[in-house]
């Protein structure tokens, strides 16, 4: 089976992704990863691969390109495990996920969108055997984990996929809107009515999070889809910069700016005049072209579960 592609239809992609070590620590152990998934799996050095947090010059990286026909991949992962644990974990973890991403998907011949959407699922599962292996097999790196909000993007369809507590949000006709849900201990708390989110933006407890990608053997991942519109905008970022900056300043922050790459800076620059208690990423996609319809009012944003075949 062939993937439908756009043909004369095609989805533009406008994108800038950038990493800050914040205020207060001496090592940045979040990182970032952008990629064409349609370019040969033995490919080293892929060109529209932005880099990650861990190893970043002072701008942003950007970019512009058509939604390659398999698809495209952005990744978010925040490190944990003290020392330079945290760092390897992050890093890892993406450069797994899009090696895993590359060899089965490009092994399928059902190309539809729900084997897509369970490999990249799958490509998590991956990781987390890999990070949780090497721990065990590095005393050094006991206990090291990381956050992954994985977003693959295929035809007209965001799919996520999603450990721990990086977000993803799309900002649509100037309302930014949270299409992840944070696996946290004040979420879990929130959801049940004992805290509201303005206490649980302000609790001690609201860095803790409910699982990592390696801690465990197993894990267990979120996964979930969105419907892309003309003009939508995709923000996904670490807790050094949702944690600090309260959702009406990002939503000013992404209307003001609608150069990515201006958004990414302005972003980071807001978080650190929060006191930048952490290390800060955030990538920024912009999608456009004929390929996309333009937004009706009825339209939703928000988390919708993706059930796997077989799951």
């Amino acid at each position: 089976m062939t993937l439908p592609g756009l043909g004369d239809r095609p989805i533009y992609v406008h994108l800038a992704a950038l990493s800050d070590v914040g205020r207060t620590r001496t090592q940045n152990q979040d990182s970032f990863l952008v990629a064409d998934l349609s370019g040969p799996e033995d490919e080293v050095e892929d060109p529209l691969r932005l880099g990650q947090g861990t190893a970043m010059q002072a701008g942003p990286s950007r970019g512009d390109l058509t939604l390659p026909p398999r698809g495209l991949l952005l990744l978010v992962a925040d490190g944990m495990g003290g020392a330079a644990a945290g760092a390897v974990a992050s890093a890892l973890a993406a450069r797994t996920i899009h090696d895993t991403l590359m060899s089965r998907w490009h092994a399928d011949r059902d190309l539809t969108p729900a084997r897509f959407a369970t490999r990249l699922s799958e490509a998590v599962e991956v990781a987390n055997t890999t990070l949780h292996e090497r721990a065990e097999d590095q005393p050094e790196l006991d206990g090291m984990g990381t956050t992954a909000t994985v977003v693959g993007v295929l035809e007209q369809y965001l799919y996520i996929a999603q450990v721990g507590d990086s977000r993803a949000y799309v900002f649509r006709r100037g309302e930014l809107r949270q299409i992840t849900r944070d696996q946290s201990v004040v979420q879990n708390l929130v959801d049940a009515g004992e805290l509201t989110e303005e206490e649980a933006a302000a609790s001690d407890r609201r860095n803790m999070i409910l699982q990592a990608v390696g801690v465990a053997p197993e894990v267990e991942v979120d996964l979930t889809y969105h419907l892309l519109r003309k003009e939508d905008v995709v923000l996904i970022c670490s807790d050094g910069l949702s944690g600090v900056v309260e959702r009406s300043l990002l939503s000013s922050a992404m209307q003001s700016c609608p150069d990515p790459s201006q958004a990414c800076r302005v972003l980071i620059d807001m978080a650190n005049e929060h006191g930048g208690p952490d290390n800060i990423t955030a990538v920024v996609a912009r999608f456009d072209g004929p390929g996309l319809q333009v937004a009706a009012e009825d339209d939703e944003v928000g988390r919708k579960p993706f059930e796997a075949p077989g799951s």
